[in-house]
């Protein structure tokens, strides 16, 4: 999708995400994983701290993704790693929804 006003990254639409689904965008050159855990959305980036892996093609559970490459999983409503190989936690980014419409971007 496309950028919005002020560096905020349209998404997609809040009917387009379901509870339980995650879907990937970018921020310039930053992979962007935007979740929703029972109608909240959390967004972090899309890339494992143990080794530079994409976590979209993990598998969420609950609110925990596992990296598909060496299994270490994060919580994605705070990007806390949740257990070896990984210690460092997935940075997060802001979420906002209007109009229907997910929005989020990379404000480091």
């Amino acid at each position: 999708m496309s950028a919005d006003l002020n560096g905020w990254q349209a998404v997609c639409p809040m009917a387009e995400l379901l509870p339980g689904e995650h879907t990937v965008c970018f921020d310039g050159d930053t992979a962007i994983l935007v979740c929703n855990i029972d109608g909240e959305i959390y967004a972090l980036e899309d890339k494992c701290t143990h080794q530079d892996f994409e976590l979209s093609p993990g598998k969420l559970d609950g609110a925990e993704i596992e990296c598909v490459l060496h299994g270490a999983r994060f919580d994605v409503r705070t990007g806390q790693a949740l257990c070896a190989p990984a210690y460092a936690p997935v940075p997060k980014f802001p979420v906002r929804i209007d109009n229907g419409m997910i929005y989020t971007r990379d404000d480091r």
